[in-house]
């Protein structure tokens, strides 16, 4: 393809997508009204199900399929990463070497670490009620597993961070959400519509499928950070000639 044939398609692509843009703007409300359609039915239907978080109840409920869609593409990216590190049978694996950490860097991870990881399942835990949910709690939690990287070093982290189980639950985190969608068919209705009892307002029961659907994506988010990061941090190549002889490529 050539130079002139690529800026055609790209000038044609940004054109469109302008296109799109306009019109959408030309139907935004006007500036400074007090209401929106979208927003005040949502905010209706979000209380009409008891789910005390709007945000929540748009992501699991009103629009779940998308979130089926955005949950998806990352267990894809996790899938990807995977089957491309993995380790082929001319590789050889080496034990990282052991890496000084200063004191106040190591206490203040530690320190941090069980903090941050009861706050991120909080945040999973109370997603129907209060802002955050499942993709944020789940980076959270991911993220509290890996200051133990950097207060203590890689091996500390291997020993509480076995990958296999971390795998299994990106896994499990992904068919829960699909089951939970099946479930809706099974009881006459449509795929993942809410049709669980909507407990009272504004408790960790309220909201029929929401909180379901968010602790399925909150473990399926959690693990699947956790995988992607051990794959990138697992990345130490060393390039060995034919002699045996080895150079250190990168680390």
């Amino acid at each position: 393809m050539s130079h002139t044939l690529r800026r055609w398609i790209l000038a044609l692509g940004v054109a469109g997508l302008a296109a799109l843009f306009t019109a959408a703007f030309l139907e935004l409300p006007d500036f400074g009204r007090g209401g929106h359609p979208y927003g005040d039915r949502s905010v209706a239907e979000s209380l009409g199900r008891h789910t005390a978080n709007v945000v929540s109840a748009v992501n699991f409920d009103q629009r779940s399929f998308d979130t089926l869609g955005e949950e998806s593409i990352l267990f894809t990216a996790v899938l990807g990463t995977v089957v491309l590190l993995r380790q082929t049978r001319d590789e050889d694996r080496l034990p990282p070497r052991p890496a000084r950490v200063d004191p106040w860097v190591r206490r203040y991870a530690l320190a941090l670490l069980p903090v941050a990881l009861v706050s991120g399942l909080y945040v999973v835990a109370h997603g129907q009620l209060s802002p955050g949910g499942g993709f944020q709690g789940g980076v959270i939690v991911a993220t509290a597993v890996h200051l133990l990287y950097i207060g203590v070093d890689y091996r500390a982290l291997e020993r509480v961070r076995p990958v296999g189980p971390y795998e299994v639950g990106d896994a499990v985190g992904e068919a829960a959400y699909l089951l939970l969608g099946v479930a809706g068919l099974v009881a006459g209705a449509s795929f993942l519509a809410n049709t669980l009892p909507y407990g009272t307002f504004n408790t960790l029961a309220s909201g029929g499928t929401v909180p379901l659907l968010n602790a399925a994506v909150g473990i399926e988010v959690a693990s699947a950070v956790v995988v992607l990061v051990s794959r990138f941090l697992d990345q130490a190549v060393e390039i060995t000639d034919a002699d045996g002889a080895g150079e250190e490529a990168a680390r």
